[in-house]
C-alpha cells in the first residue's frame, strides 16, 4: 500500500481507497483538511492516525484487510480497517468495534434497501439499537434521555455508523444523499433497549433470536415522534393514543408499507401489559386502529397513495381505512427510556425493513 504526502490546502479529495496519507502540518491541520474534503459530519473529529486505527482494529473480531461487503451507493469496500478509521474519527473505543461490524452487516440485508435509504429525499437516518448484555458492558444508555446526548457509547456508535455510511457507502449530503431537509438524527441515532424494565421478552426474542452476548437492530427511521399520555390509566386508552398519533396522512409507511417502530416508555409499557396486552396483542391493536380514513386524504394524494402502495384492490376490504403496514408484525414494539408517561413512534422510509444481527464475541486473532 503506497503512502502519499498531501500538501496543506489540497483541493482535490483523495480517493476513499487510499488508506494512508501524510498530511503536512499537525493534527489540527489534518482535521481541517478532512473537513475541507468533506470527510466529516461538520463536527470536530479525532484524527485517524495509524496508531489509533491499529488500536481500534485490535477490538475487532476479524483481520483489518477483511471486507464485510460493499456499501451502496458508492460500492465502497467496508474493510475492518476502514470501519476502524471512521470509528476513530467518531471517538469510539476498540470495544465498540463488534457492534459497528454487526451494524455494517445488518445494513446490507436486501430488504433493508441501503441504496434507497442512502439516496432518498426522505429524511431517514439509520437508527442503531443495541440489545443484550453487551449494552451494559459498554455502559450504554437505555433509560432517561436514551435518544439524546450525554452517553459516550450511544453518541459515538451512532456517529460512527453515520460516518461509515457517508465515507465508505458514499451517502454524502447534497450529492448522493438527496434528503430534502435531512434530520438531526443523521448525526447519530443510537440507544440500548431497556429490556430490564420491559414487561415483554426482549426485542430479539420476539423475532426468534435467543442467547448470545448481544444483537444490533438497524432501521431507516425518522427521528422519534413523542407520544404523550399522562391521563390514561389502562392499556387500551394508551394504545388508542398511540394509534391516533401514528394515523397521519404524510408518513411514508402509509405510502409503501415497510416496518415501523413504536418504542414504549417503561411506564406506558407496564400499564399496557398489566391490562393483559402481550406484544402481539399490541401489534394487532395498532394494526387495526392506526389507520387513515380516505376522507382525510385529498383526491390527488389518495391516487398517489394507491399507486405507490399498490393496494387499490384492498381499499374496499379495509373499509376505506388504510393501515400503516401490510401486517401486524411489521409494527415493531420495544421498550426504552426512563420514568415518565411518554413513548415514541419512529416512522420509517417505508421502502425498507429493519435488520437484526448477532454481535460477534471478541476473539484472539493470531498474528501472521
Amino acid at each position: 500500500m503506497s503512502i502519499r504526502t498531501v500538501p496543506l490546502e489540497a483541493n482535490a479529495a483523495p480517493s476513499p481507497e487510499e488508506l494512508e496519507l501524510r498530511i503536512a502540518g499537525d493534527e489540527a491541520a489534518a482535521i481541517e483538511q478532512y473537513e475541507a474534503w468533506g470527510f466529516t459530519d461538520g463536527l470536530p473529529i479525532v484524527a485517524p492516525t495509524p496508531e489509533r486505527v491499529e488500536a481500534m482494529c485490535a477490538g475487532a473480531t476479524r483481520y483489518p484487510p477483511e471486507s464485510l461487503g460493499d456499501l451502496m451507493p458508492r460500492g465502497g469496500s467496508a474493510t475492518v480497517q476502514k470501519i476502524a478509521i471512521n470509528a476513530v474519527m467518531a471517538g469510539c473505543r476498540p470495544q465498540h468495534m463488534p457492534v459497528l461490524m454487526a451494524a455494517v452487516e445488518a445494513i446490507q440485508d436486501d430488504d433493508f434497501n441501503l441504496i434507497g435509504v442512502q439516496t432518498t429525499t426522505h429524511p431517514c437516518a439509520v437508527m442503531l439499537v443495541v440489545h443484550g448484555p453487551v449494552a451494559d458492558e459498554l455502559a450504554m444508555n437505555s433509560g432517561h434521555n436514551c435518544f439524546g446526548p450525554g452517553n459516550p457509547a450511544n453518541a459515538r456508535l451512532g456517529r460512527a455508523l453515520h460516518l461509515i455510511l457517508q465515507n465508505i457507502g458514499g451517502g454524502v449530503p447534497g450529492q448522493s444523499d438527496k434528503a430534502t431537509q435531512g434530520s438531526p438524527a443523521k448525526y447519530g441515532f443510537c440507544f440500548a433497549e431497556n429490556a430490564s424494565e420491559s414487561p415483554w421478552p426482549s426485542y430479539p426474542a420476539s423475532i426468534g433470536l435467543e442467547g448470545g452476548a448481544g444483537y444490533v437492530t438497524v432501521a431507516a427511521c425518522e427521528g422519534p415522534h413523542n407520544i404523550n399520555d399522562h391521563g390514561s390509566s389502562d392499556g387500551e386508552s394508551i394504545l388508542n393514543t398511540v394509534a391516533q398519533t401514528m394515523a397521519t396522512a404524510g408518513n411514508n409507511n402509509l405510502y409503501v408499507g415497510g416496518d415501523t417502530f413504536v418504542i414504549f416508555g417503561p411506564e406506558h409499557a407496564q400499564t399496557v401489559a398489566a391490562s393483559g396486552y402481550s406484544r402481539s396483542d399490541v401489534q394487532d391493536y395498532l394494526y387495526e386502529h392506526a389507520r387513515v380514513a380516505t376522507e382525510r386524504i385529498s383526491a390527488a394524494k389518495l391516487e398517489e397513495l394507491l399507486d405507490w402502495g399498490g393496494y387499490a384492490d384492498q381499499l374496499e376490504g379495509w373499509g376505506g381505512r388504510i393501515p400503516l403496514t401490510r401486517c401486524p408484525s411489521d409494527i415493531r414494539v420495544m421498550v426504552a427510556g426512563g420514568a415518565g408517561k411518554h413513548s415514541a413512534w419512529c416512522p420509517t422510509f417505508g421502502a425498507t425493513f429493519s435488520s437484526t444481527k448477532v454481535i460477534e464475541s471478541s476473539v484472539e486473532l493470531c498474528t501472521i
